[in-house]
This record gives C-alpha cells, structure tokens and sequence, in this order.
C-alpha cells in the first residue's frame, strides 16, 4: 500500500515537473517570436518613416534600439521561464540579481549605439565644413561620450548588485571637484576650442587680425588648447584658445573684395575743364578694368591741397590674394599716369613758393618776408 502511495506521488510530481518545464519552453519560446516580430515591427516603421523624412537618422536610432530591445525582451522570458519551478528564496535572490544585471548591460549597450549614432551623425556634419576643429573635436565628444557611459554603467550594475555607491558618488564629487580646479585653464581652453567650433570665426589659413589682441597672422594649427599663428616676420605665436575665443577677430580672409583708396593730385595750373576730362577719364579705367569690382568706385575731385588739386580714386580689386591685389593696383595706377600724360596734365608734388615784398623802413633798409605757401 506504501509503494501505491510513493508511485503516486512520484508520477504527480513528475507531471508538475513536466508542466513547469513545458510553461518555461513556451515563456523562452514566445520570447525568441516575441524578438523576431519586434524587428520585424521596426524594420517596416522604418521603410514607412524612411519614406517622408529627408534624413537617415531616424533609422539609425531605431536601428540602434532593435537588437537591445529584443534581446531585453528574451531575458524577461528566460526569467518567467526560471520563475515558474518555484525557485527557493535565495535562488529566487539570485534570480533577480541577474535579472537586474542584464538589464543593467543591456542599457548600457543601447547607450553606447545611440552615441556611435550621434558620432556619426556629427562626423558627417563636420565633414560639411571647411573648419578641421571640428573634425578633431567629434572623437573627442565621441570618447568623453563612452567614457560617462560606461562610469554610469558601472554606477548602476554596482547599485544592482546591493553595493552603496553613495559614498563612491561623493569621493567622485570631491575628487572631480579638485581635478576641476587644478585643470581650470586647461579646461577653460577647452572651452574656448568648442567656441570657436561653434562660431568658426577662421579656418586654418586665413589671414586673422585682433586689434585689442595686438595678433596678426596667418592660422597654422587650431589645437585643442592653443591655436598657432604665424606672423608676418615669420615668427610663430601661440595663443590660448580661451583669450582667442574673446578677442575681437577681424578675418582679412573672409572679405569678398579688398580695397584701394588713393589720392591722385594735380597741379594748381590744371584748369576746370582739364579736372573734369581728368576725372572722367580715371572713371572710365576703372569701368573697363578686368581686376575692378564694378558694384561699387568712386572718382571724385574732393580737395585744395596745400600743393595740388586732389582727385579721390575709391574702387576696390576682385581679388583679395595680396599679390592679384597689387597688380590690379599697379596696372590702375600706370593708366591713370597714361591718361593724364594724354591730357597734358601734371602730377603735383610738394612745393613751397616764397612771395618776396619791399618794405621801407626807417633808414631806407629793406627786407624780404614768406607772404605765404601753396
């Protein structure tokens, strides 16, 4: 009668047995579906999302979500699985332990996907722009970006296990604090790096002049503390990117033309109508010139000097490379001098004339005195 009783409950207690494990190889069965029709699910938002939108970054987050979301999805079914034989208390302990473990790792993992895809998102953004800052700069954000996560990440798995990470917070709080004191230049200059990139006021090889920096130069090198410029002595400055990053920055690159204002002077034996031939005559060389900026000159008999008659000449050369400039300006000048030789006309320089007048004064001497000077 006792082995009749045994038997029985071993048959009962088999068929629990086998009812657990068929509910658990449905639970782990239903989380493998459950990842396969989640990526399915994606993939198609995706072709309906990638069809109105005019970029790709959409489907690189939800790209960067699928693997994780599915395989989070597979470890909460593997833990109903496990759940279901009734675990003992500290197995059932251990069993939550790891839940939270893996949940904890498969953040961190959708963490890390999300920040490939804003460095790749900022990569093809730098890539646009003529700056290289930015270029450097988009691994550094890259690395800074991985590095929090994975301290975050450490935080949380070490939080998950029952550690107090409390006290660790603090003693990184402190110590962060020391180091952010210790490196404020140097983070100060970073800073003004990021400025820069920001407002991008010069790329390497522009001609750059600060007049409350006293620099002047051309840019070498944009580093990640300092930017290097080469003076026109061909000695080579540095400058703290975070001074750079306040100073007034007048980039003699960035202008669309460069200008040229000269003063042509004549001599006072020039007459009204010869002035008139002379300016229309300097007017029509800068209208037919090839190298002169035809939106805006100016030629204008504006003054008396003190030794000439003067003619403004205002017009600026369609290059801004220093040697084009120069020749643009010379060739000007030599069909200005052309011109008024045709005219018969005198380029005045400096002179003084001396009035000399008879003055009688007491005992019949005389003396000569300057009246004036033109």
């Amino acid at each position: 009668m006792l082995n009749e009783y045994l038997h029985l409950l071993d048959t009962w207690t088999f068929a629990v047995y086998l009812k657990q494990l068929g509910i658990a190889f449905l639970l782990v069965l239903g989380g493998l579906v459950g990842r396969r029709i989640l990526i399915r699910a994606l993939n198609r938002f995706v072709s309906q999302v990638t069809s109105r939108s005019r970029t790709d970054v959409d489907d690189l987050m939800v790209k960067a979500f699928e693997r994780p979301l599915g395989w989070g999805i597979v470890t909460i079914a593997v833990y109903l699985a496990a759940e279901t034989f009734q675990p003992s208390a500290t197995i059932s302990e251990w069993l939550d332990k790891g839940l939270a473990l893996t949940v904890s790792i498969l953040l961190t993992w959708l963490m890390l996907r999300m920040v490939d895809v804003l460095t790749g998102v900022l990569h093809r953004w730098a890539q646009r722009t003529d700056s290289t800052l930015d270029d450097q700069l988009v691994p550094l954000v890259a690395k800074a970006s991985k590095v929090a996560v994975g301290i975050l990440a450490a935080l949380l798995v070490l939080q998950n296990l029952g550690y107090s990470v409390s006290g660790l917070i603090a003693g990184l709080g402190v110590g962060g604090l020391a180091v952010a004191l210790a490196a404020q230049k140097t983070l100060s200059d970073l800073f003004g790096s990021i400025m820069l990139l920001v407002d991008r006021p010069f790329t390497i090889g522009d001609w750059v002049k600060s007049p409350d920096g006293g620099v002047e130069g051309v840019v070498e090198e944009i580093g990640f503390r300092s930017t290097r410029i080469r003076t026109f002595e061909k000695t080579l400055i540095h400058v703290p990117n975070s001074r750079l990053a306040d100073f007034i920055i007048d980039n003699m690159d960035r202008r669309p033309a460069r200008r040229v204002w000269i003063t042509v002077g004549l001599t006072y034996k020039t007459t009204a109508i010869q002035m008139s031939e002379a300016v229309a005559a300097i007017r029509r060389i800068l209208i037919e010139h090839e190298g002169v900026d035809q939106k805006f000159f100016l030629v204008r008999f504006t003054d008396f000097g003190q030794s000439s008659l003067d003619i403004m000449v205002y017009y600026f050369s369609k290059s801004i490379v220093w040697d084009e400039y120069l020749a643009v300006r010379e060739d000007v000048n030599l069909r200005i001098m052309d011109a008024l030789e045709d005219l018969d006309l005198e380029i005045a320089f400096p002179t003084r004339t001396l009035h000399l007048a008879q003055d009688e004064i007491a005992g019949g001497t005389s003396a000569a005195h300057p009246q004036g000077e033109a």
